[in-house]
């Protein structure tokens, strides 16, 4: 007799099952990753030591402005443009 056969689980009944909750707790709830104001979600953890910060919405943002979405799509970063023009006092 195999015992292996006999305690194999159905991994698709087990993962439809499960729900991952999502992160963001917050009334009223914070943008989601797809939205426009993304960057606007509150700050889970932040790696500043490595350039990195991970918002409630699952979003990943880079001290270059980039982003990491949580489906993958990558966000080049978005830097104001015409940075060399400003003035700051002295």
């Amino acid at each position: 007799m195999n015992t292996a056969s006999s305690h194999r689980t159905d991994v698709t009944a087990i993962s439809s099952q499960r729900k991952n909750p999502s992160m963001c707790q917050h009334q009223p709830p914070c943008p989601t990753a797809d939205s426009a104001d993304r960057e606007a979600a509150l700050l889970m953890a932040s790696h500043p030591e490595q350039g990195w910060s991970l918002l409630c919405n699952g979003v990943l943002i880079f001290e270059d402005t980039g982003e990491l979405l949580p489906d993958g799509q990558i966000i080049a970063p978005h830097r104001p443009l015409g940075t060399d023009q400003i003035m700051t006092a002295a």
